[in-house]
């Protein structure tokens, strides 16, 4: 199959990017304006060229012809731990990645954000999106999708926006859930609780028998890392973790008590590979990890695009 090309905005820590990297598309550039994320994608793949900056300030014409333009704009503006203002929100970017969708003309468009982007106040500007979209020759649709559907082991939902060029869209079709149910947080991180000899591991395992609840990342406004408000903190309390926190490493051998994650632990159950690793100290660490898109979510989406496109390059060639 064709190495197809993309370009990413607001990348955050590479959740995204790794999931359009498993699903056969190589980045020209990833536009992220946070230091530390920056740091991190550097660190896993010196070999990207990051463009650290204000994406207001970044021109998207020499990467005219691109595959895919992909990005997780900010999703302030729609949560509803905000205050859901929506396009009066200074932090709403959609604007800015529809101006760059004009600019180098992609053959699709992959968006995605929180559920509240969804909610009834919003629908004027879904169809804004949708009319601005289709003046620029795309089919546009949203979907929402549960991390736990592709494998993720957490509670997750969040809403993916695809736009494909129109003589393009009819062969797009959204990925299907996987038949298989996620780990539970026991099985998935029991060997982590236990690699310091941590004596009650089986029992934690045992207990932990569910899968976790959405993963915040929290603001820089606030202060340092823990597993969100206080109803995530009951529903990880009934999984035997404490949530007021997390932990610089597993507990040891003669622990009692409720553990705390670590940043491992909780990248693991965002769907990151152990093999990437997040830069800074805890707290930015930790945001970085809970602001992300789970990679397996995003490879799913992904690779339906590239199905879709990879479909017409090849009747394009026999043809």
């Amino acid at each position: 199959m064709a190495q197809l090309t993309c370009l990413e905005i607001c990348a955050g820590a590479g959740g995204q990017a790794l999931g359009l990297e498993q699903a056969g598309f190589e980045p020209e550039a990833l536009v992220e304006i946070d230091p530390a994320c920056c740091s991190t994608l550097r660190l896993n793949r010196p070999q990207w060229h990051i463009v650290e900056g204000d994406l207001r300030q970044f021109q998207g014409k020499p990467f005219a012809g691109i595959d895919l333009l992909a990005g997780g704009v900010p999703c302030p503006p729609f949560s509803k731990a905000g205050k859901q203002l929506g396009q009066n929100d200074e932090r709403d970017l959609f604007p800015e990645a529809l101006r760059l969708v004009d600019e180098c003309k992609p053959r699709a468009v992959m968006l995605e954000n929180v559920r509240g982007f969804l909610d009834p106040v919003f629908e004027d500007y879904r169809l804004n999106l949708k009319r601005q979209f289709s003046k620029m020759g795309y089919e546009t649709d949203w979907k929402l999708l549960n991390a736990s559907d592709f494998g993720v082991s957490q509670l997750r939902p969040r809403v993916a926006i695809v736009a494909i060029r129109k003589e393009l869209s009819d062969d797009f079709l959204w990925p299907l859930p996987h038949r298989n149910q996620p780990l539970t947080v026991g099985e998935l991180l029991y060997d982590r609780m236990a690699a310091k000899g941590w004596r009650g591991a089986k029992a934690w395992k045992l207990k932990a028998n569910k899968i976790a609840p959405t993963i915040v990342g929290g603001s820089k406004k606030h202060g340092g890392p823990d597993l969100g408000p206080t109803r995530a903190k009951r529903a990880w309390a009934n999984l035997g973790v404490d949530g007021m926190g997390l932990a610089n490493e597993p507990p040891a051998e003669e622990f009692i008590g409720r553990p705390k994650l670590t940043v491992p632990m909780v990248a693991r159950l965002q769907g990151f590979p152990d093999t990437w690793h997040f830069a800074g100290k805890k707290t930015p660490a930790y945001r970085q990890v809970g602001n992300a898109f789970p990679p397996p979510v995003a490879q799913s989406v992904a690779a339906a695009i590239y199905q879709c496109l990879n479909c017409r390059t090849a009747l394009a060639v026999s043809g």
